[in-house]
Parts: structure tokens; sequence; C-alpha cells
């Protein structure tokens, strides 16, 4: 059985001798990128040289990249899904295209990492109204496992997947293409991907007919290719925001984009049908189980579901150490804002799930040690950073158990009376103990015997009693802002219009910087200065209002128009138009639009009845005079505008 660090060295081998310069991965918190939390693919950082910007090393690339996702933290857990994972990639810049990226697809996989052709599917672009069928990929395809003894047959049915005659299968935009964005200039392709059968169901909830994308687990998607070919052309905005009526055009050049995630491969390679009995994890599970004195998969406990809910804290344990570890290691600490909370609540999702282990006693240092010791030779900074690592592990692991046993009783007094528990309930736990409203859930889930005595209906239904409740407190603790925002504007005078404007640009700038939390709580504009309340939980640093004061800068020296367009108010909340909080708004809406006419990309987009300027050149220079607390969980920035323009 080959061993991950086998495969890794087997895979930089095979791109060497291909042409590949092995490029680094980098950290995983974007350099200056306030759009994205944690890079999230292996093709992030090559964004620029995709765009065809030359890259120092040449047109053929290739590397291991971390990465991190956190949509699905609370799905982390099952045989599968991890918030870190790590991605083998390898890029052509305008060099070689289909023919030979899918044949060096199929060797890697095949030939050095011995992965059973049998059990072999692909995918490819079936077509659409805008974008002909990928017939070029098709005929590759075929080719390729003619190679090998297969008479490969196509079919646009994705329940051809049991019979044997169809290896090639065409499908939608939604399994096939990809695009960066929805920007006029952006690049988008066909990709194809690659299925493995495991020949089992690894989702013991599926039921129905397989077909090559279904949920059971059972067609594991193990590396996927992607063909730039194409430029987005709408010139419509509204359309490419609901994604419709989307014109593309061919590139003179074209790229490749590959990538596959490290951890399925390993599972292929290694006969397992999940990803934490790989060798990337297994010393971890280990671990846990010595700390815990309980087993992984334990055949001796006889109830199914009682295993699985084991199994589940187990991965659950294994995966967020390991993010942490490497999130710590990148320069974030816990916080309870962007990376800091991310890494906060895998911090606190852990210690819960090793607290249903039976683990009362500090661990993540002890496993973090693990981690790295596994890990040592592939990223050596966590070796470098391994007492910043454990230190700030242990200190939020400490923290956060006096907040967890406080949580938890109230909780249980709750429960214990069988009152069903309300978002007013939720919200005074986590105001009064800091435990957040994720882990109430998760509490909840956890205490029922019946899936159906706590389903999603009724996490909807929490969810949102919390969120209102929450809103109402906001509302009460802002003392009067809205009194003193009466009228918002002071007249419709040149300057205020203008100040208005840059009001715009400036909630645009915050969402970006800080992110998309933050939402308008107010505002007052005189002919001296603009005001705006907003969401955020604390002070703004020098380098965060430096960024946001220049990109409101940069917006106004690009030129950009302002556009007025009245639309149904479902349409407007649809393409994610701004609105501020508390007004009442009719069936039909006015919003502004601040954007690139040449790109035809929106920077701003904001539900809005004001005077606006015609373009943002006419603004002047946007300076960031004071940013001050507005009230809990509120804060204030005043602004200024000057005449210099150049």
């Amino acid at each position: 059985m080959k061993t991950s660090k086998e495969i890794r060295n087997i895979f930089i081998n095979f791109m060497k001798k291909n042409g590949h310069a092995i490029i680094p991965n980098v950290s995983l918190v974007p350099i200056n990128d306030p759009s994205l939390l944690f890079v999230n693919s292996g093709m992030f950082p090559l964004v620029n040289y995709l765009m065809g910007e030359e890259h120092p090393e040449g047109k053929r690339l290739a590397n291991f990249q971390r990465c991190i996702r956190t949509e699905d933290i609370e799905e982390v857990g099952d045989s599968r899904h991890h918030t870190m994972f790590e991605m083998i990639g390898n890029w052509s810049l305008n060099d070689y295209f289909k023919e030979e990226q899918l044949q060096n697809f199929m060797k890697l996989y095949v030939e050095e990492f011995s992965i059973n052709i049998n059990r072999i599917y692909v995918s490819v672009f079936k077509g659409d109204d805008s974008i002909p069928r990928d017939d070029e990929s098709i005929s590759i395809w075929k080719k390729i496992f003619k190679q090998y003894g297969i008479e490969a047959k196509y079919t646009e049915n994705p329940y051809d997947i049991l019979n044997p005659d169809y290896r090639i299968f065409g499908l939608d935009r939604h399994d096939n293409w990809w695009q960066r964005g929805k920007a006029v200039g952006e690049l988008g392709g066909p990709d194809s991907e690659m299925y493995y059968d495991l020949g089992v169901l690894t989702n013991p909830d599926f039921k129905g007919k397989h077909a090559i994308n279904d949920d059971s687990g059972r067609f594991l998607e193990i590396g996927n290719s992607v063909f730039m070919e194409y430029r987005l052309v709408s010139t419509k905005p509204d359309e490419v925001e609901l994604n419709k009526n989307l014109q593309w055009e061919k590139l003179p050049i074209h790229n490749v984009d590959f990538g596959g995630g490290f951890e399925r491969i390993m599972s292929v390679i290694q006969g397992v049908t999940d990803n934490y009995d790989t060798d990337l994890f297994i010393p971890i599970i280990k671990k846990i189980e010595e700390i815990s004195g309980k087993k992984w998969k334990d055949e001796d406990i006889d109830d199914l579901k009682v295993r699985e809910i084991q199994n589940f804290n187990f991965r659950s344990i294994a995966d967020h150490i390991r993010a942490g570890v490497f999130i710590i290691a990148d320069g974030v600490v816990p916080a309870n804002k962007e990376h800091g909370y991310i890494l906060r609540r895998l911090i606190r999702r852990m210690v819960r799930k090793a607290k249903n282990l039976g683990i009362e006693e500090n661990f993540t240092r002890i496993l973090a040690g693990t981690v790295i010791e596994k890990y040592r030779d592939t990223y050596p900074h966590l070796k470098l950073n391994e007492r910043k690592i454990l230190n700030e592990l242990e200190k939020e692991e400490l923290n956060f158990r006096k907040t967890l046993e406080r949580g938890l009783k109230e909780l249980q007094k709750i429960t214990a009376r069988g009152v069903k528990l309300t978002g007013s309930h939720a919200f005074r736990i986590y105001e009064t103990y800091g435990f957040p409203l994720e882990m109430i859930i998760e509490e909840l889930e956890d205490q029922v015997n019946d899936p159906d005595d706590f389903g999603q209906a009724d996490r909807i239904t929490l969810e949102k009693e919390f969120n209102d409740t929450f809103l109402i407190h906001q509302n009460k603790s802002r003392k009067g802002v809205e009194k003193k925002f009466k009228g918002g504007l002071a007249d419709k005078s040149e300057q205020v219009t203008k100040l208005h404007t840059a009001h715009h640009l400036l909630l645009a700038s915050l969402k970006q910087v800080l992110g998309n939390h933050v939402k308008q709580r107010g505002s007052n504009i005189t002919h001296e200065r603009l005001r705006i309340d907003f969401s955020h939980n604390e002070k703004l640093t020098k380098e965060e209002l430096a960024k946001v004061e220049n990109l409101v800068n940069e917006k106004i020296q690009k030129k950009l128009s302002v556009e007025k367009k009245i639309m149904p108010k479902e349409e407007a909340e649809k393409i994610g138009a701004e609105m501020e909080f508390g007004n009442k708004y009719g069936d039909l809406v006015t919003v502004y639009f601040i954007k690139d006419q040449e790109t035809g990309e929106i920077f701003s987009k904001e539900f809005c009845s004001g005077p606006h300027v015609i373009n943002t050149h006419e603004l002047g220079k946007f300076k960031i005079i004071k940013e001050e607390s507005s009230g809990a969980g509120i804060r204030r920035i005043k602004a200024v505008l000057t005449a210099d323009n150049k």
C-alpha cells in the first residue's frame, strides 16, 4: 500500500518529468484580498496568471496547496468532509490543452497511483443554449479508455452509471462548467471530472436510484480538469447577476486548471471508504483513542447509531485539530470576528465533541503535537510555530471549558423542564454565557433519540427566532441612534449629493474589508460630512481604516458610473442589493448601481431614493475623520470630501 508520503513524491516527480515547475503553496490567509477569509482552492494564488499575466516559473506549474472551506463545518464528521484539505494541482498557462491534460491525468492516476481503471468514470460538459457540447473531450476520453482496453460509450443519462458500457457522462452547467465570476471579462470554460466507484454506500440515508453525481457516497469525485477557453461578454448587469442570458466568446489563449482532493485520492489508493482511515488521519485518531479510552469504529458497540455517533465525534476532533494547527501556524489567533472566529468555532466544537467522548481534561496541546509531527516534513512552518500553536489552543480550550460548563447547565435546566427551547432562550444563553447558537443547536441534536424530534424545520424556526431576538436587542442597544439620524440628508444640495454618493462607496468598501456581516444601521449627511452607523463588533484598526479609505478613493478615481433602476423589490433582493435596516419598502424599489462601464463590474448596489452624482469622479478625495462606537455591536464613521480629485 502506497503511503501519503510516497504519493506526494510520485506526484511531484511525475509533474517535474512532464516539464512542470513546482511552485510553493501559500498561506491559508489571503494577502491583499479582503473578499475571501481563507484560500479555498489550489488555483486561488494563480488567478492573475490565469487571466494572462506571465508567471516567473513558466507556463507549466504544479503544487500541493493547503485550503480551508468553512461553509459546511457542521457537516464535518462524516467520512469525506473536511475543514482543511490539500489539493494537488497542475496548470497550463496557454501551453498544452485538453489532449495532453487528459492523457496525463489518466496516466498519473492509473499507472503512477495504481488506481483501478475498471472503477473509473468521467464526466464532461454536455452543452446548452450558449455553449456547445465539449465533443473534443468526449473524443479524447474514448481514445484514452481504448488504450486501456475499454470501449467507453458516451451518455447524457446520469442513471446509466450501473451499465458497464458507459464511462463518459455528459452533465449540465451545474456539474461541468467553471467560471470565476459574473462580471463582463471573467473567464470560464467546460471541465471534466473523474469519479471512482467505491462499490459501497457511504451515506446510509441514501434512498433511490444511483446516478454518477448522486449523494450516495458511492461515486467519489477525485479530480477535475477545467479548460478555460471562454470570456464572458454579456453587457446586461442585471441579467449577469441572475445568471441569465450570458454570452461568451472564445479566447485567443487557453489555460488548464487541474485540482484533486488529496484526502479523497488517498482513500482510493489505500483502499478505504473513509478518508479518516488513511494514514493522513490515523495517527491523530489513535491519539484520540489513547486520550479518551474509546475505540475508533468500535465493533463491540452493538447499536449502529451509537457507534456512528462516536465515530462522528472522532472525525470531528481529528479534522478540527488539524485545521486549527494550520490556521494558527499562518498567523491567526482565536477572536470574535472573521478568521479568528472560524478558528474559535473549530476549537469550541472540538471541545464539545471531546466531551461527548468523555474527555474532561485538556487535550488540544497533545493532539496538536501529533499533527505537527505528522506534517512537519511537508509543512516545516508548523514546527517553527509549534510553541505558539500549542499555547493558543490550550488557552482557548481552558477559556471555553468554563463557558461550556455554564452554558450546558443553563441549557439543561430549560430542556429538563420539558420546555421547548425558543429563540429568546437561546439568545439569553448566548448573551449571558457566550454559548453560540450553532453549539446550542448541535447540543439539542445530540440530546434527541429520534432525528424527527429536532429536525430541519425546528432548526430553521430556532435560528429565525434567535435572529429576531438579536435584532430587537441590537435595536434597543443603539440608544436612540434612529432619532439622532432622523431626516438622514440635510438637503439635496450639490455637496450633500456628493457625500450621499460617497456613502454608498463607503458601505460597499466596509463590506469588502470587514466582511458581509456589515449592514447599515443609520446615516446622517450634512453639508460638511457624512456619518454612517454599521454593524460590527470591534473597533477598526488603523490598517482596516486605511484599506477602507483607499478603496473608496480607488473607486472615485476609476470614474465609475452611477445608474438608477426601478425594479420589483423581490428582484432587487435576489441580486443582493443593500437595504437599510428598519426601512419599509414597497413592491417597486429604486436601486442605484455604481459600476465600471468598461467591464460591467458592479461595486455597489443599494435600495435608495436620495440624490446622487452621475460619475464618482465628481466626488473629489474621500477621507475618514473619525471612527467610534455607537452602541452595542454598532460602529460609527464620519468622513469628508475635499476638492482634490487628482
